[in-house]
């Protein structure tokens, strides 16, 4: 199981707020994100908002090795 993240730049905002996050778990990652759109930007944690962050989270790639 990979990382995944999300990043805030794809949702359009007035604060242009470049804050990306991951975590191991899309669970986890949901808390995190609703946390920091409903701290820093305002929103309202809802079930509809919580789809919305699901549908923006990617597979976090793993690093290349330098061989």
């Amino acid at each position: 199981m990979g990382r995944k993240f999300i990043d805030c730049r794809e949702f359009p905002s007035e604060m242009k707020c470049t804050v990306a996050m991951s975590a191991d778990s899309t669970d986890e990652l949901v808390d995190v994100a609703v946390q920091h759109a409903v701290s820093v930007h305002g929103r309202q944690d809802t079930p509809e908002f919580r789809t919305e962050i699901r549908k923006a989270i990617h597979d976090l790639e793993a690093p290349r090795s330098v061989a």
